[in-house]
C-alpha cells in the first residue's frame, strides 16, 4: 500500500470506532468547546507518552486507541471550531456527524499528500515517539492559541493545528499497524 491508501484504511478504522460512539452516545461531543477538546486531545496524548517513557500501562488499551482517539477528537475539534459548540445533543444525527467527519478527513487527507509531497515522506524516518512529542507540543501552542483567544502575530489557527495531530497521529497509526 501506498501512504494514501494506508492512510485511508487507518481512517476507516477510526471512523468505524466513530460511528460505533456516534451509535452508544449520540453526538455528545457537541456540547464541548474546542478548548475542552485540546484538553482531550492532551490527556491521550500525555497517556501515550507516560506509556513510552515507564514502558508499562496499568490499564489495558493500546497506544493502538489512543492515536485513534487523537484522530476522532481532532476531527470533534474541526467540527466544533466549523459550526460552534451546541447547548444539546439534539442537534446533530449520526449521518450528520458522519457526513461532517468525512469533510474533515478528507481535508485532512489533502493536507498530508502536499505536507508529504514537500518533504519526501520524512515522517517515515521519524520515531512514534516523535510523533508524540510532536502532538503535545501542538497541543501547547494550541492551547496557547485559544489563550490569546486567536489574536496571534504570525502563527496558524487551531484547526491547521488540530489537522497537524490528527495527522502525525495517523502517522503513528500507520508505523503501528504497517511497520517501518
Amino acid at each position: 500500500m501506498n501512504t494514501q491508501q494506508q492512510f485511508e484504511h487507518v481512517m476507516a478504522k477510526c471512523r468505524e470506532l466513530f460511528s460505533k460512539k456516534l451509535h452508544d452516545y449520540g453526538a455528545a461531543w457537541r456540547i464541548m468547546r474546542p478548548s475542552s477538546v485540546t484538553d482531550q486531545i492532551f490527556i491521550k496524548a500525555n497517556r501515550i507518552r507516560s506509556i513510552e517513557v515507564k514502558g508499562t500501562s496499568m490499564i489495558d488499551e493500546d497506544i493502538y486507541g489512543e492515536f485513534v482517539a487523537i484522530v476522532n477528537y481532532a476531527i470533534v475539534g474541526l467540527i466544533q471550531l466549523s459550526l460552534g459548540y451546541a447547548d444539546s445533543i439534539d442537534d446533530m444525527t449520526p449521518e450528520q456527524a458522519l457526513e461532517q467527519y468525512d469533510k474533515h478527513a478528507k481535508t485532512s487527507l489533502e493536507l498530508m499528500l502536499k505536507k508529504n509531497h514537500d518533504y519526501d515522506e520524512a515522517w517515515r524516518g521519524m520515531r512514534i515517539c516523535s510523533y508524540t512529542d510532536l502532538i503535545l507540543m501542538k497541543i501547547f501552542r494550541t492551547k496557547q492559541i485559544e489563550d490569546l483567544a486567536g489574536a496571534t502575530l504570525v502563527s496558524e489557527g487551531v484547526d491547521a493545528n488540530y489537522m497537524d495531530m490528527m495527522n502525525y497521529a495517523v502517522f503513528g497509526l500507520i508505523k503501528l499497524e504497517f511497520g517501518e
